[in-house]
């Protein structure tokens, strides 16, 4: 890409505190956006072949919105944890396979998608993010969850098409968590903690396409209990 249409979209995110570069086979970070530290409040450079997101990305200390789908990060730098404002990060398609250990500093974080990695486990960071609404780990190669998740102050998680057998006992006691999606993974219904029916704050369970039939779901005590949540929040949508 040359010169003058890099020049042209840094004028324009200069005004609109928005840049945006999608799909032109970019393979790093434009340096130019240096000069843009305070402007900007959303970068989008998705669809590109970058590998690394340098350091300086800790200098966007006004960023709300960072977009990086489709790209080839394998790791986030340390310093992306410094953005206080960021509200939403999405990084699917990717090759990450875990998270800087920081990650749980990114206090005003809300939407966090990462579907299409590598990731092995649901990463303990998120735990420590007060305000995350919608968590998508779709997609990645996990194995179990972990007890750590109920902590997780989420609304929405999204585990579907991993290859999980195992969930702790602890997801029931997520306080904010409304929709648990768990389709196309690797769970006998003896592995699916029945307190997630009969003592938990989810009322939209999503279990198709694992190792058993759904209507055997349906027999499970504390089935009744969750029945009545997912009516309950249908007809408040209603």
């Amino acid at each position: 890409m040359g010169n003058s249409a890099l020049k042209a979209h840094l004028e324009t995110a200069q005004k609109t505190g928005v840049f945006q570069l999608t799909g032109k086979g970019l393979t790093e970070f434009p340096e130019d956006l240096q000069k843009l530290t305070s402007n900007l409040r959303t970068i989008d450079l998705s669809n590109n072949k970058i590998e690394l997101l340098p350091p300086l990305i800790g200098k966007f200390s006004f960023l709300k919105s960072l977009v990086l789908n489709n790209n080839k990060l394998t790791a986030l730098p340390e310093e992306l944890c410094k953005l206080k404002k960021l509200e939403t990060l999405h990084l699917n398609g990717n090759h990450l396979r875990q998270l800087p250990a920081a990650f749980g500093q990114l206090s005003a974080l809300k939407t966090l998608n990462l579907s299409g990695n590598q990731l092995r486990t649901v990463p303990t960071q998120l735990c420590g993010l007060r305000h995350l609404d919608v968590v998508d780990l779709s997609k990645n190669q996990i194995q179990n969850v972990p007890d750590t998740v109920g902590e997780l102050q989420a609304i929405e998680l999204n585990l579907n098409q991993n290859q999980i057998s195992q969930i702790s006992v602890q997801i029931s006691h997520c306080p904010r968590l409304k929709v648990l999606r768990l389709e196309e993974n690797c769970l006998e219904l003896s592995m699916l903690p029945q307190s997630i029916l009969s003592d938990s704050q989810i009322s939209l369970l999503a279990v198709e396409g694992n190792l058993f039939e759904i209507k055997k779901l349906r027999e499970l005590e504390g089935y009744d209990k969750y029945m009545e949540r997912f009516t309950a929040t249908k007809k408040k949508f209603a």
